[in-house]
């Protein structure tokens, strides 16, 4: 009886209070504070502060640990034609990469340190340094000797000292030095992207007179080669890359004698592999291995 009549109480109290309104709107808004809208009222931000929040720069990709392998491997060893005279000297010739060079200073670098190679004569790329905003590319050496501690050795002996005879780097500091200077960190780029912008003062292009075939005004031995994709001794870089294209690997050495060699390695072992061993521009060797 009693259980009877508290449920009766508590469906009587539940019936009183089913009209009064949600204890929240009784509450007054703060002073200066407006009311908050609902979320249905609130309009979602704009797609391109979500695209400007996820590429917070529009500066172009730093220079890629792989594309300076593939610089190095296809532009140093690089030969080239000579566009305009190159100087020598250790400072080196400072180029502004997408402006015009400074007559004025190229002048005063010759000045200074002398030509080394003049408007198409034939230089080589044989060094190339990176640096934070600039890539440093030594022609034919180099315009700066580098110190070699056995140069300062010198021999003592009863008549007094003598310095060590030389023996190698004969041709070093005897090359020019060119500085691509890009204003900022070094952008991602190919092979093809620094030889152009080596262009004002070097020329890889391999182009010839279209009133001429050029294979045919070669001799004989060298145009069969080339039609027959080999490498035969005597070649020149140019005729090799016209037989057998750009080369998988290259590796130079040094005699004992002091003389350079450098080998384009065609294939991969176990696959058909070609060693054009060059003297120079010149094929001194071509070895085949099945």
């Amino acid at each position: 009886m009693y259980l009877r009549a508290s449920i009766l109480t508590l469906a009587l109290a539940m019936a009183a209070f089913a009209g009064v309104p949600d204890a929240n709107h009784f509450r007054r808004p703060l002073p200066g504070v407006p009311d908050p809208k609902p979320l249905s009222d609130v309009t979602p931000l704009p797609d391109i502060f979500v695209a400007v929040a996820q590429h917070p720069s529009n500066q172009p990709a730093d220079l890629k640990p792989q594309s300076r392998l593939e610089i190095v491997r296809y532009v140093s060893g690089e030969f080239a034609k000579a566009v305009k005279p190159l100087p020598g000297g250790g400072k080196g010739m400072r180029i502004s990469v997408g402006k015009t060079v400074n007559d004025k200073e190229l002048q005063t670098a010759l000045r200074s340190g002398g030509i080394v190679a003049n408007p198409g004569d034939t230089v080589q790329v044989t060094a190339i340094e990176f640096r934070a905003k600039e890539i440093v590319v030594q022609v034919n050496g180099g315009g700066k000797r580098k110190y070699h501690w056995k140069e300062h050795l010198q021999i003592g002996g009863a008549g007094g000292t003598v310095p060590l005879p030389q023996t190698g780097n004969p041709n070093e500091g005897n090359g020019s030095t060119l500085i691509l200077d890009y204003g900022r960190t070094i952008p991602d780029m190919s092979a093809e992207d620094l030889m152009n912008d080596l262009g004002p003062f070097l020329d890889f292009s391999k182009e010839h007179s279209a009133t001429v075939n050029w294979i045919d005004t070669l001799p004989p031995q060298f145009r069969d080669a080339i039609k027959e994709r080999k490498a035969v001794e005597g070649m020149d870089h140019e005729m090799v890359l016209a037989a057998l294209g750009r080369p998988d690997h290259r590796v130079r050495e040094r005699d004992p004698s002091g003389e350079q060699t450098e080998d384009w390695i065609y294939g991969t072992p176990p696959a058909k592999t070609t060693f054009v061993t060059f003297s120079g521009d010149k094929v001194i060797r071509v070895k085949e291995f099945d």
